[in-house]
């Protein structure tokens, strides 16, 4: 695949503006000082394909992967076009999984630092329907969700898409795969027909072509050819017997000293069996697929995100939009039956010019899988066997940091400095001893240092954020 290139920091130069830099689309100065200060001197290329299309107002039917760079190649032509003077909602962006559209919101939010008064909300299934609709009937510029949740809001009224300028279907191949597309067609039927429609996907089945055509004019083609390159993504196949795949996994812990995976298994039993595997071999983890509630999914994906698990086991649906900026090491418990998927998976490691790494198990009976990915990538995998491997018995992965959640959120005006401040100053800790802060509606997330997570936990418990006393816990 294309190699996204390097991000660079904020105090580039900008004397001679680049052919892939912002400097050179139509936005306001101010938003353009703001993607500096995010770090975004150059477009990837999804962005620099893209974006001059979006801002002209034209649709695009785009392939484009997690981590490419497309939230910013349609949030920026959003805010371009919003109105802030008006309530109502002028931009919707549906998305497959509720973790996606989370995702979507933060970095539409951030996008939109540098205008005043803009408000991105989330709407997704899985949280009380109450609060979504007196948020909804306050008034907002852009709606960011989930099919089902949406669908429910606009049969019952509470969400009104009548006049939006731009519709956004975001990884569009898998809100069909997820048997979303009846949802999606009833959902456009409420928008207006004049309107921008702006369709991405990972891959190009004939179903999205279908779906291009009956809720696109004459859209943009743009498709970025991105294989994996070899000096970025090491990736190497072990050949197991069915029965040794626990055996196999556990061995490439113990050689390669792995600090951190993303492992993907085809079953919601599977995950869960893993990550049990995993933990009673004293390698910390933890699993994500559909049967765990909003909350618990959540409470994962914050761990995984802050270190305080450093493996999470998961099916490619749980998976999709997770925002984890760095991960090393992707693992294959078995091959998918798509080699597109493979290359979906593996794509989560080695982005922004790191070097990852992919290892993949597979059986005899699998063979026929690992060849239609030799064919997709057209170059034979590399394989080797378990047998090469100096396995360390000894080897153990626990977590840097522990999450702490408190019961106070956004709705209570609380930001992460309040957290910060707190543990920082009348708590005693350092600032070094204290990580990610992600900060829910009505509660928020604390990584601390494993050595000082009771120092924390101790001083929240007794103590206050921002004059407020508070309860707090450690999650498990």
């Amino acid at each position: 695949m294309m190699r996204v290139p390097r991000l660079a920091s904020a105090g580039s130069s900008m004397t001679a503006p680049r052919s892939d830099s912002f400097s050179n689309l139509p936005l306001a100065p101010e938003q353009l000082k703001n993607l500096q200060d995010l770090g975004f001197a150059e477009m990837t290329p999804i962005q620099a394909r893209a974006l001059p299309e979006v801002l002209a107002g034209r649709d695009i039917l785009a392939q484009a992967k997690t981590g490419s760079g497309k939230t910013a190649a349609f949030g920026l032509g959003i805010l371009h076009h919003i109105d802030t003077a008006s309530k109502e909602v002028q931009a919707l962006v549906v998305c497959p999984t509720r973790e996606l559209a989370e995702q979507v919101s933060k970095e539409l939010r951030r996008l939109a630092q540098a205008m005043a008064n803009v408000k991105v909300v989330s709407i997704c299934g899985g949280k009380p329907f109450g609060p979504q609709k007196a948020t909804l009937a306050y008034g907002t510029h852009i709606v960011v969700g989930t099919p089902g949740r949406l669908l429910d809001h606009l049969q019952k009224r509470s969400l009104n898409i009548g006049q939006i300028k731009t519709l956004v279907l975001d990884e569009a191949d898998r809100m069909l795969d997820m048997g979303f597309a009846g949802d999606v067609q009833t959902i456009i039927s409420f928008a207006p027909g004049k309107r921008q429609t702006l369709l991405f996907s990972a891959t190009y089945p004939d179903e999205i072509r279908r779906m291009s055509a009956t809720v696109q004019h004459k859209p943009m083609d743009i498709k970025i050819e991105d294989q994996h390159q070899s000096d970025v993504i090491q990736q190497l196949f072990y050949e197991v017997k069915k029965h040794e795949r626990n055996a196999g996994l556990l061995a490439l812990f113990e050689h390669y000293k792995l600090s951190s995976a993303l492992v993907f298994c085809h079953t919601k039993r599977d995950c869960d069996e893993v990550a049990e595997f995993l933990n009673q071999h004293r390698i910390a983890a933890l699993a994500i697929h559909g049967d765990l509630e909003q909350r618990d999914r959540d409470r994962v994906l914050v761990q995984f995100a802050n270190h305080s698990t450093s493996v999470l086991v998961a099916t490619d649906v749980a998976a999709r939009g997770l925002d984890i900026k760095s991960l090393p090491t992707v693992i294959n418990y078995e091959l998918p039956h798509d080699p597109e998927i493979y290359t979906h998976r593996i794509g989560r490691t080695g982005r922004a010019g790191e070097v990852g790494q992919a290892f993949s198990l597979f059986t005899n009976a699998e063979q026929v899988r690992l060849n239609a990915i030799e064919a997709h990538q057209g170059e034979p995998c590399v394989c080797d066997v378990l047998e090469s491997l100096d396995r360390d018995p000894d080897f153990t992965l626990r977590a840097p940091m522990v999450t702490i959640e408190i019961n106070v959120g956004r709705k209570q005006k609380i930001r992460p400095g309040d957290i910060l401040g707190s543990l920082t100053g009348d708590g005693g800790l350092a600032g070094a001893q204290i990580g990610k802060i992600d900060i829910f509606d009505h509660h928020c997330y604390v990584a601390i240092e494993a050595s000082s997570f009771r120092r924390a936990l101790g001083f929240l418990s007794d103590g206050k954020v921002k004059g407020r006393s508070v309860r707090a816990r450690r999650v498990r």
